[in-house]
């Protein structure tokens, strides 16, 4: 599933790898989001299809990449070194194919992770912020804050979206985090949400009724940023 207005490109991470890309952008557009997928699904899963469909809807373009692993058709995620070379690619891509637009980076639970790692250990050139879409602080039922020690690094604007019923971030780990992060950190909770955004049926929301949620505090915070 790609929005028909998706521009293919290739990134190229270093020497001996390349991953494809697709570019949503408009004259209209007024910033552009670099955002990564999770691990288990490329690209052009139907998640991210709608998000870079929806965010054109409110002036944000995206440019969507694979990983290494991902790009071959693999299970297994690439060692976070290599990951984190292909966020930086991405966002290199980005500032090459859309030069006088800000910028922000992120993804998608594990695309989330691997881009403020990057972000951590070497500030990604021009990105004004980074947005998580489900940052996995800790794998299900085994409550931890270790992953997040790396965002104290991190000095640009973050904006956590976070299912209300996220098994992969306790609120008693998230809420802590949130707080040390303080004004570098904002945090929208979406109802009855899990980590892929969804609700069960017994639930007053819809999955509509989120991914409306969702992409209204992530244009809204981008465009807010981007301002500064």
């Amino acid at each position: 599933m790609n929005s028909p207005d998706a521009k293919p490109v290739t990134i190229e991470v270093n020497a001996t790898t390349r991953v494809s890309g697709l570019l949503n952008s408009a004259p209209e557009s007024k910033a552009c989001f670099v955002v990564a997928h999770g691990a288990g699904a490329g690209m052009q899963h139907p998640f991210m299809a709608k998000l870079a469909a929806d965010l054109g809807g409110r002036g944000v373009a995206t440019l969507r990449y694979q990983f290494p692993y991902m790009e071959k058709h693999g299970r297994r995620p690439d060692p976070p070194a290599l990951c984190h070379a292909t966020v930086r690619a991405a966002v290199d891509a980005a500032r090459a194919l859309l030069p006088s637009m800000p910028l922000f980076a992120g993804g998608k639970s594990f695309g989330g992770r691997m881009t403020s790692q990057a972000q951590a250990a070497n500030p990604l050139p021009e990105v004004r912020g980074l947005a998580f879409l489900g940052f996995p602080l800790h794998p299900p039922k085994q409550p931890s804050d270790s992953r997040a020690a790396h965002l104290l690094k991190v000095r640009v604007p973050m904006l956590f979206l976070q299912g209300a019923r996220d098994l992969y971030a306790e609120p008693e780990l998230l809420n802590p985090l949130i707080t040390v992060l303080a004004d570098r950190a904002t945090l929208v909770l979406l109802p009855d949400a899990d980590h892929s955004f969804h609700v069960p049926a017994r639930s007053r929301f819809t999955n509509s009724q989120v991914n409306d949620d969702m992409i209204n505090a992530l244009a809204g915070w981008i465009g807010a940023v981007a301002r500064r």
